[in-house]
Parts: structure tokens; sequence; C-alpha cells
């Protein structure tokens, strides 16, 4: 396949660039095989059910995005941090080309020292970290919030970029399908008998880097992290045998479910890195409906989409969007897609 063949034309109107004031009132677009619902979030109630199992993703977006200078010449640097664990990070570095191993960059004054010990591929470098006190107290500090490249205004609130039910620190951006979910409305969730099951995904490169190759099927995904609880995975699992629904909130929710089932049968109590890669041709295990926003074109994300619903209802319910100017992107509406395409087989797990 094509790269292209899921791009489309977005008028820079419909790129939301601040959250709205309450976050349930935004919109969304209902995803049939054969029809298409003008709603608001707040009405995903009516389309849930008691039974069903609801899967969100808690990680909590850090400041991750560091300004600092290269102790020996002062150039400046930008790191967009991707993953850490104890004193080491991995990090997508602006101004690559000046950072090479042993070099030393300095934030905050010298509040935090990063030294490249590592070289990676497209502007990824590791670092190990000199600091005292506690990381991510001094990255609240020194970071600031790594909104993308297409938000310009800027956020009042920081809070407004992360989901309502965020715990687990990690993410270099928002799992943006949660962003629509109020404490209110989960409760709203809950007393419909509706179950809800958190996994962790800290969001990376592996969900927003670009497509940078001409054919699908020789894209690499950037590895993220996850993580599923026994108590998930035992809700999870209850569900499959008793062929209740499990909705996926957001494509990361998706990809921590399916990489999961597709390494184990089963869901498990577990954490690794998952590169797992879903474009249209995929055989999808383990999710009944998704709640996802509308994505950039050509991104893996539309292929995710695609993969489930159909390419040619996605297509179909993208233009509709366009033509009633939903909004778009991380601060933007939503759809609800409601069954898998047609002909796209579920395995049953035993």
């Amino acid at each position: 396949m094509n790269v292209n063949d899921f791009d489309f034309n977005l008028p820079e109107e419909l790129i939301a660039q601040v959250p709205l004031k309450n976050r349930e009132t935004s919109r969304l677009l209902v995803v049939a095989q054969d029809h298409l619902e003008d709603r608001h979030f707040y009405d995903i109630v009516d389309y849930l059910k008691s039974g069903d199992v609801l899967v969100v993703n808690n990680t909590k977006v850090i400041a991750a995005r560091l300004f600092g200078i290269k102790e020996e010449t002062g150039a400046h640097v930008e790191l967009l941090i991707l993953k850490f664990e104890g004193n080491r990070v991995e990090c997508l570095v602006g101004n690559a080309k000046v950072v090479k191993l042993g070099t030393r960059l300095s934030f905050g004054e010298g509040r935090l020292i990063a030294v490249c010990t590592k070289i990676g591929e497209e502007g990824i470098r590791f670092f190990d970290l000199e600091y005292d006190g506690i990381f991510l107290e001094v990255l609240d500090e020194l970071g600031q919030m790594p909104l993308p490249p297409y938000i310009h205004e800027r956020l009042e609130d920081p809070n407004r970029y992360q989901t309502v039910y965020a715990k687990v620190d990690g993410s270099a951006a928002a799992p943006t399908a949660g962003l629509h979910f109020t404490p209110d409305l989960m409760d709203r969730i809950k007393d419909l008998g509706v179950s809800i099951a958190e996994v962790t995904l800290h969001v990376g490169l592996g969900t927003f880097r670009p497509v940078k190759v001409e054919t699908v099927e020789t894209h690499k995904m950037h590895e993220e992290h996850y993580m599923m609880s026994q108590e998930t995975a035992d809700l999870l699992n209850e569900a499959k045998a008793k062929g209740r629904r499990i909705i996926a909130v957001g494509t990361t929710s998706v990809r921590t479910l399916e990489t999961i089932l597709k390494k184990y049968g089963a869901f498990k109590a577990c954490e690794g890195d998952s590169d797992i890669f879903i474009y249209p041709g995929y055989t999808f295990e383990g999710v009944d409906a998704i709640i996802t926003n509308f994505h950039l074109p050509k991104s893996t994300l539309v292929m995710l989409v695609s993969a489930f619903a159909g390419k040619s209802v996605i297509e179909h319910a993208y233009q509709h969007a366009i033509d009633e100017k939903y909004r778009f992107f991380s601060f933007g509406d939503s759809m609800f897609l409601q069954e898998p395409a047609k002909g796209v087989c579920r395995k049953t797990i035993k």
C-alpha cells in the first residue's frame, strides 16, 4: 500500500488550537458501517450498555520538553524525552548534529546535566543525567508540556492536556481520545454498568512519528512501553469469555490490547515494549469498538482506524467531518467506531 492512499486535504482552520471549556461538549461522530450520526461526546452513554468494558490509557504526560545549551560551545539544544528509567533517558533532539558521544548539555544553569552515551537513528540520543533531588520534580521545574507542533496557541491550563484519569508518569504526548471525559461523565458511564479497565502505554514516537516511507509496509514503529495489571487482565478475559464488548479509548489502548493478545494469546499481567503497527489487512483480536479523535493525514493512526472500520468508511467519515466543520487533532472532536469492518475477523480467546 502507498502512504499517499491515506492522505486527505484538511482546511487549516479545522485544526483545534485550544481545548473546549467543557471537555464533554466536544462533538462525537458515531460511525457504523452503513450510516453516520452527529452527536456530542456526552451522548456516548447512549451507545454503551451494561457489561461493556471501557479500556482507558492512564498514562500521564510529563514536562518532557527541555531547552538547554551545549556546555562546550553554548549552542542551543532542545530535547524531547521519550523514555526514562532511573537516571537514563532516550530523547528526540532538535539540532541533533551538534550532539555527539560525550556531549554535555546543561539545563537550568546546571540544575540538570545530560551526558550523551549513545547515538540512535533520526535524531534519537541517549543520555545519562546528573541532578540533585527527584527527577520528576526537577523536570517539572525546568521542562515544558510537549504540545504538538500544529498547536500554536498557548495552553492556559496544562491539566487540559491530561486525561482526568491520568496517573502513571511517562508520556511525551497525551492519549488524546481520553481528553473528552470528565469525572461526572465517567460516573454516569459506571452507573450504566460499564466496567472501566486501565492500561498504560507511554506515548512516544511510535504514536506521533510521521511516516517517511512511500510504502506502508516498510514503516518501522518506534517502541513504546506498556503495562497491564492482573485486575485489568482478569476483567478483560472474563469479558471475552462472556462475549461482552471491549471498547478501547484511543489508538494507544488498541495497540496495548493487541500487543498483549498477539504475544500471549490472552490478556495477561505484564509489561514490555511494543512496536506493533496496525494497518489495513490486520486481524484484530481484542477490540469490539473504538473511541478515537480525528488524526493527521498519512499517519499510522489513520491507518489503524482504517484497518478497524474499513478504509472507505473512514474516508467517508472524515469527509463528512470536514464538511460539517468538526475540530481535528489533539484538542479536536471524536469518533465512535461502533464495529469492525465486515470481513475483519476476530479471533475468539478461549
